[in-house]
């Protein structure tokens, strides 16, 4: 049976469970859930997710949430090619790379968190996107100062992308949605350009998505 993933255009989180499964390229259809508009919340999508969030990765009747916990169930129900390493210390390096995305900077930029700011601060539109841009920046910064550490290698390491690149390009994706200079941070800015001439990467990216060219 062909997997169902619940996303959306926009989401940062779908955005890496696409990476996964174009890499492991493995067939799926993309159910649209508007986070957006709230639709997240509608009674049948709670059925599937009762956190009312995206992304959802349905498979053999099981579902399957948070972005981290999807890829790593792709990696061991479809090992190659292999998105972590073997290696535990390998493997503890590229899930640090990529939880700085998927814990630290991207959590604090969603919806919920923006709703909330308007909410209880009454923070307007500019000092949102300002505080989105702020957590964006930081995110970016730290992936520069640990690049810049690592040895020389096509990717964070070594000569395929793993899930650590899944979670530079999904900031570097936050950046191109709030319109960030990324080529202020050279190290992050190249890996980015290599991953995204992989079709894998740049058919997953969201302005590439159903959701947006209907924006746009």
């Amino acid at each position: 049976m062909t997997m169902q993933l619940y996303g959306f255009w926009r989401s940062n989180a779908a955005f890496r469970v696409r990476v996964a499964l174009a890499l492991k390229q493995l067939p799926y259809e993309e159910i649209e859930v508007d986070i957006l508009s709230g639709r997240q919340f509608d009674a049948d999508y709670a059925a599937v997710n009762v956190e009312h969030v995206v992304p959802t990765l349905v498979h053999n009747g099981q579902r399957i949430f948070q972005s981290q916990a999807i890829m790593e169930y792709l990696d061991e129900i479809h090992p190659e090619p292999r998105l972590l390493p073997n290696d535990p210390v390998d493997r503890a390096y590229v899930r640090a790379f990529a939880l700085i995305s998927v814990a630290d900077s991207h959590p604090l930029v969603v919806p919920r968190i923006r709703k909330q700011l308007a909410k209880q601060f009454n923070a307007d539109t500019a000092a949102i996107e300002s505080w989105c841009k702020h957590w964006t920046t930081e995110g970016l910064a730290t992936y520069e100062r640990l690049l810049n550490r690592r040895p020389a290698a096509p990717f964070a390491l070594g000569s395929t992308p793993t899930i650590a690149d899944i979670g530079i390009t999904g900031q570097v994706v936050l950046a191109n949605l709030y319109d960030l200079n990324v080529a202020a941070y050279p190290e992050v800015d190249a890996l980015a350009k290599r991953c995204f001439e992989l079709p894998a990467f740049a058919a997953s990216h969201p302005f590439k998505q159903p959701g947006y060219q209907r924006l746009a």
